[in-house]
């Protein structure tokens, strides 16, 4: 690496993964960690590893986000800030720490209010400085997953540095994957290691940020798609390449264009897929022909969440499950937002709604289809799929 502390970002279809995997194998003589937020990536990684090198060398440490701050930061120092014995960790995707709800605010309950404000039923959490065990831990002593991060700097401010000191002399090299899923003290964390020995190179795509290591109040304006601004501060010393990895080889023309809408303050992707199939690009599918849709191209149906129903003789995904993911064809059920934006790219669309936008249509290789109800949606680019001359294609063709 070039620089101490490097920053890529990334387009969807890049190859970031084998970029940061190739970077790993090529440092032989020194000690790196490759480290990620979910466990599917992490698989991800080893495989690629395996796939490029036929094994993972000793050199090389493959481990979630989570997994790193327990093993070396965790329970190392975990007699600093807490006397009793550690049982593990337990995974929230919520705020942890509930002490109660305030049912009736106290200006409702003087005025014998029946109809609440939005001040009753606010959560009241244990306070890290009066509540110590109860804000980061369960009755059975396993500390919650959103709190790891904050835990770890914390042993880090009261052993002045010996954390960080530490970890920069068990890995030389350290390789963050999905930078963006990072959220809270995670990001106090990255500061540190910016400073410390260690070379640091992340990679990530802010489009696709579609998760969150925990729901945290701090840093807050930084989470998904809006890291990058985090990265702005020049005291970090850290050097950003927006124009590496560029190139979307698995999208084609078509798709790539049409998701650059969704976050034009970023570079613009261009496509490395010029295969054409006979049946390529984006279109709405009315409700009444998705069985022929389904039957004829097989796409990979892909949703917001189980609560939408959709045909389950053919494969579905979420949105988010289906990150880092391909498929030759997929067919999108819009929530109202996204097709609000679809028709018109004015229009609000929040920054997660966004990205699983980004993410659903990035999947695809060769088309994507939109479901809606409506006969006379008019986006420019969008054609309806038309059922009648598609039914006597040779299915094998496609």
């Amino acid at each position: 690496m070039l620089n101490k502390n490097n920053l890529i970002i990334a387009a969807a279809g890049s190859g970031k993964t084998t970029y940061l995997v190739k970077t790993a194998l090529a440092e032989k003589n020194k000690n790196i960690l490759i480290t990620t937020y979910t466990q599917a990536n992490e698989a991800e990684i080893k495989n690629k590893i395996i796939e490029e090198n036929k094994c993972i060398p000793e050199n090389i440490t493959v481990q979630t986000w989570f997994s790193f701050l327990l093993q070396h930061g965790v329970k190392p120092f975990q007699g600093t800030l807490f006397e009793k014995k550690l049982q593990g960790f337990l995974l929230v995707n919520h705020q942890s720490g509930l002490k109660r709800y305030i049912n009736q605010c106290p200006e409702c309950k003087k005025n014998n209010i029946v109809k609440l404000c939005s001040k009753c039923q606010k959560p009241i959490y244990y306070s890290e400085e009066k509540e110590f065990e109860k804000h980061y831990f369960t009755k059975g002593l396993k500390i919650f997953s959103d709190k790891l991060s904050k835990f770890v700097f914390r042993c880090n401010e009261k052993t002045k540095g010996c954390v960080i000191e530490r970890i920069s002399k068990i890995f030389d090299i350290i390789l963050i994957d999905e930078v963006q899923d990072l959220a809270g003290y995670d990001l106090e964390l990255l500061k540190l290691l910016f400073n410390s020995k260690s070379e640091t190179l992340l990679v990530g795509d802010p489009r696709q940020g579609t998760y969150s290591t925990n729901s945290s109040s701090k840093n807050k304006q930084f989470k998904k798609s809006q890291i990058v601004y985090f990265f702005e501060d020049d005291s970090m010393k850290i050097n950003r390449n927006d124009k590496l990895l560029t190139v979307n080889y698995r999208s084609n023309k078509i798709i790539c264009e049409f998701s650059n809408l969704l976050f034009p303050d970023f570079p613009e992707t261009t496509s490395g897929n010029s295969q054409i199939t006979g049946h390529d690009g984006i279109f709405f599918i009315n409700e009444r022909d998705i069985e022929n849709y389904l039957d004829i191209y097989k796409p990979m149906q892909l949703r917001d969440s189980a609560k939408k129903k959709v045909n389950e003789k053919y494969n579905v995904k979420n949105f988010g499950e289906s990150k880092g993911l391909s498929f030759d064809r997929v067919l999108i059920y819009p929530t109202k937002p996204f097709l609000k934006w679809l028709i018109d790219n004015n229009s609000e669309l929040l920054a997660t709604s966004r990205s699983k936008l980004y993410v659903a249509l990035t999947r695809a290789k060769y088309s994507v289809g939109i479901v809606t109800n409506k006969d006379n949606i008019s986006v420019k680019g969008i054609p309806y799929y038309k059922p009648d001359n598609n039914l006597n294609k040779n299915k094998e063709d496609i």
